[in-house]
């Protein structure tokens, strides 16, 4: 099948899912608490029915085809292909009405990123990308992404979901590297790496990712030029600690003091 066609296919999977989302969106919905005593990791109405939305389509469309997803875990896991859904990267945001979450629909061809859309339906956004190349559309038009050039950490604009996040030994790493950054920005989930491959964030920090929380924005970023690993310099679609940049010689500095 074409690489044409599944991004139709995509297309098709951000309408629906997006549909089924914004119902939910700003609303006094029901919430519950994943993470159980002692943290929070909420899971929303919105949630679960996007990603019920994606999965009957899929496996409608391609029955012999895997899912991967945050809320209904995963099926088929060792076919060729295999689409890795996020229905609400951001869920903290979404309950808190802030529209800096987006839906990730990511598409695996023998176990690595082949394609990649975050879709924020009430911003009208789709970010999107096959490892060659990167789109945005939207309110304002279409183009193609490309992220921009930066001579190092000393001009850089560095960005994390937040500080907290991180254990006290990444904690101590990833404030290391933003010590030698320009300036900083916290929050953003999903779009902090959108906005790298648009060009207007220079580095992004993650750690503790799972694959749904990343593969998808493999593809728009390093469609975009931009450089995406694990701390050691690794694949990164399968999570963990994250390190992306728009220009290598951001990338390298920042694993060098990643690294130690």
């Amino acid at each position: 099948m074409a690489a044409v066609d599944f991004e139709a296919f995509v297309r098709e999977l951000a309408r629906v899912s997006g549909e089924a989302i914004l119902p939910f969106f700003r609303t006094a919905m029901g919430i519950d608490n994943k993470a159980g005593t002692g943290g929070f990791d909420p899971v929303t109405e919105g949630d679960r029915a996007g990603e019920a939305a994606m999965r009957h389509l899929i496996r409608t469309t391609f029955p012999g085809h895997g899912i991967i997803g945050e809320e209904y875990g995963a099926e088929n896991e060792d076919a060729e292909h295999v689409w890795v859904l996020d229905p609400i990267d951001g869920t903290k945001a979404f309950i808190a009405g802030i529209p800096v979450w987006g839906t990730l629909i990511g598409l695996a061809r023998g176990r690595s990123p082949a394609f990649g859309m975050m879709h924020q339906p009430f911003m009208r956004e789709m970010f999107w990308g096959d490892g060659a190349r990167a789109r945005y559309e939207g309110p304002a038009g279409s183009r193609s992404l490309l992220v921009r050039p930066c001579e190092g950490l000393g001009s850089a604009t560095i960005m994390t979901t937040s500080p907290r996040l991180f254990d006290a030994e990444t904690g101590s790493r990833y404030r290391a590297v933003e010590e030698q950054c320009r300036t900083y920005r916290y929050g953003a989930d999903c779009y902090a790496y959108c906005m790298l491959a648009a060009g207007h964030v220079d580095l992004v920090v993650e750690a503790g990712l799972k694959t749904y929380d990343i593969l998808a924005l493999v593809p728009i970023i390093e469609g975009a030029g931009g450089v995406v690993t694990t701390w050691d310099g690794g694949p990164a679609g399968g999570g963990g600690r994250i390190v992306a940049a728009g220009d290598r010689r951001v990338h390298e500095q920042a694993l060098a003091i990643l690294n130690g």
